[in-house]
């Protein structure tokens, strides 16, 4: 697997895992269909496969016009996370070849870094938005972001 599919991976493991990462209604487009202007754009392949997933989970939560500022700033931060830790998955492979074994390790760090600030900044946003579900929303949104990390490693439960 080389670098660029295992930051394509990332991104997309990273997306599903914090949930969407492109505003997505129906087939109309809003206001933070795009990454912001600071972070580096997204390769066509993983936006359209961001967009995808983002519709259906707009979708599911049923987002009100009254939330939909608010998904839209959650649906903005996740869209710069997925181009971030691209963009950091892109720059180790450009070096990775000339590396030393103590460079690699802080360049996976470093990588390591990024995942785990954008993570923090989708956690915030999407609790914003989370705030303001009624019983119903929540209900479908912790039973969407459940079955989406039962299935990965993160959200498995470890015997012992």
């Amino acid at each position: 697997m080389t670098v660029t599919t295992s930051a394509r991976l990332l991104a997309i493991a990273t997306m599903v895992l914090a949930g969407p990462g492109v505003p997505g209604m129906s087939a109309r487009a809003a206001p933070g269909d795009q990454a912001t202007a600071s972070s580096p754009a997204l390769p066509p392949d993983i936006a359209a496969k961001v967009q995808q997933h983002n519709r259906a989970l707009h979708d599911q939560l049923q987002i009100t016009p009254q939330q939909q500022a608010l998904w839209d700033r959650f649906a903005a931060v996740t869209v710069s996370n997925a181009a971030d830790i691209g963009q950091a998955f892109n720059e180790r492979g450009a070096k990775l070849d000339t590396m030393t074994a103590a460079e690699n390790m802080q360049s996976f760090a470093h990588v390591a870094q990024v995942h785990a600030a954008n993570m923090q900044k989708a956690a915030d946003t999407f609790q914003a938005l989370y705030t303001t579900f009624s019983s119903q929303q929540k209900q479908v949104a912790d039973d969407v972001f459940r079955n989406k990390l039962a299935g990965s490693p993160v959200g498995r439960k470890h015997a012992g």
